[in-house]
């Protein structure tokens, strides 16, 4: 199964708002054994950082709640190839665990596409992705769904697909350092102002209806997170400089993807994107920065052969 990256957040959407994103991701094969416990193997980008315990594993945590969600004993057999970086900010736990989770239906030979089946893939990916990032499911929901999603609650699970008129180009830099993620929250405020709150409940709810509308710029005005983003830029360096650069490149907006340290930007055309990208690789002068380029990807996990 190949699980994509995904961007948290997506500027205002603090724990809500997921956005799907082409050309990155986990591979992610599960096997039914008759093994007296799971194995868990593990290559690719990070992959001796990636733990191989079952019970600290996403993918082995999420595909063995499935299996147990049905009623099935059996152990699996993980075998994870890495394509995304460990606290990177681009959904590496959460597509690790939608990847094991979802290998795990097709090992019993389920109908991914069905209602029921769907549910207990993303309930089963959450209990991988809270066991190991914490209880918040903005990537697990855009990396199974696709597209921009929204998780309107997480107790009970209420998940919701939104509607993207305009497929937008996403352009992602990535310097060579590391957020964990409990890192990156315990940054967070503990309290807001009542003004800051409104502005983001705002912000998201136009971002939402910017994306429905296919309105960039209205998107660059909603792209403005006044709660995690300055909380956490200071975690990466240079970061008021890349995202200057961005919009300065032509990007319709630009912010903190998760937890960081990756920063997203928006673009109308790959030929913006791929401008963006390099205008933000060049801002953070010199951190070993990485970047990719790839439209917001219609499609979450699925099986490739």
């Amino acid at each position: 199964m190949f699980a994509p990256a995904s961007i948290g957040n997506v500027g205002p959407g603090f724990d809500a708002l997921g956005l799907c994103v082409e050309g990155l991701g986990d591979l992610v094969t599960v096997e039914l054994t008759g093994e007296r416990q799971p194995r868990v193997a593990i290559t690719g980008r990070d992959a001796a950082l990636v733990p191989t315990a079952d019970r600290r594993n996403a993918a082995a945590i999420a595909a063995a709640a499935f299996l147990r969600a049905r009623g099935d004993a059996r152990h699996p057999r993980v075998t994870l190839h890495k394509g995304l970086p460990l606290s990177g900010g681009l959904g590496g736990s959460a597509a690790s665990s939608v990847g094991g989770a979802l290998a795990a239906a097709f090992a019993l030979r389920l109908d991914s596409t069905r209602a029921t089946v769907r549910e207990q893939v993303l309930l089963a990916a959450c209990h991988g992705e809270a066991a190991v990032s914490g209880e918040h499911y903005d990537n697990v929901a855009a990396c199974l769904l696709g597209g921009l999603t929204l998780v309107r609650s997480s107790a009970p699970l209420d998940v919701v697909a939104l509607t993207v008129r305009r497929r937008w180009w996403v352009a992602l830099a990535s310097p060579g350092i590391r957020v964990e993620t409990k890192h990156a929250r315990a940054a967070l405020p503990q309290q807001v102002a009542r003004s800051v709150l409104v502005h983001q409940v705002a912000s998201c709810a136009a971002l939402v209806h910017a994306f429905a509308q296919g309105d960039a710029a209205l998107a660059g005005r909603a792209l403005d997170d006044r709660f995690a983003e300055p909380a956490r830029a200071a975690l990466i360096p240079h970061f008021a400089k890349v995202k200057a650069a961005a919009r300065a490149a032509g990007a319709i907006g630009c912010s903190i993807s998760g937890a960081g340290p990756t920063v997203f930007a928006l673009a109308r055309s790959e030929l913006t994107a791929r401008r963006s990208a390099r205008a933000m690789q060049q801002a953070f002068e010199g951190l070993a920065s990485t970047v990719h380029v790839g439209r917001i990807c219609a499609r979450g996990a699925h099986r490739v052969d």
